[in-house]
C-alpha cells in the first residue's frame, strides 16, 4: 500500500509538476491538468498511450475527454491523497504528450 506524500516529497516532486501546468485541487489532495490536442484522434491516442502505463502500474486516473481536450485528475484513493504513484503517472503523462508532439503548447 502506498503512503501519502510527506512535506519533503511534496516539495521535491510536486513543485516541478506545478510548473508544467498541473494544479492542486481545491477540495481534496489531488492534482489536475487539462491537455489540449489537435483533434479527437490525437486526444484519444494520448489516452491510450497513458492508459497503458496506468494499467502497467495499476494506478488509474480520473479523466474525461471532450473532442481535443483531456482533463486528468490524479489522487490515490486508498490513502485519500497524493502518493509517489500520482507523481510518477503525472510525469509519464507529460512525457507522453510531449513525445508525440500532439499536445498544444499554447
Amino acid at each position: 500500500m502506498s503512503e501519502r506524500l510527506s512535506d519533503t516529497a511534496r516539495k521535491t516532486t510536486l513543485e516541478p509538476l506545478l510548473e508544467t501546468g498541473w494544479r492542486m485541487e481545491e477540495a481534496r489532495d489531488a492534482i489536475t491538468k487539462e491537455f489540449k490536442f489537435g483533434d479527437f484522434a490525437d486526444a484519444m491516442g494520448f489516452m491510450t498511450r497513458s492508459g497503458v502505463w496506468a494499467e502497467k502500474w495499476n494506478h488509474h486516473p480520473e479523466w474525461s475527454n471532450v473532442y481535443n481536450r483531456v482533463t486528468v485528475t490524479l489522487t490515490t484513493h486508498d490513502v485519500d491523497g497524493l502518493t509517489t504513484l500520482d507523481m510518477k503517472l503525472a510525469r509519464k503523462m507529460d512525457t507522453v504528450a510531449g513525445q508525440t508532439g500532439l499536445a498544444d503548447k499554447t
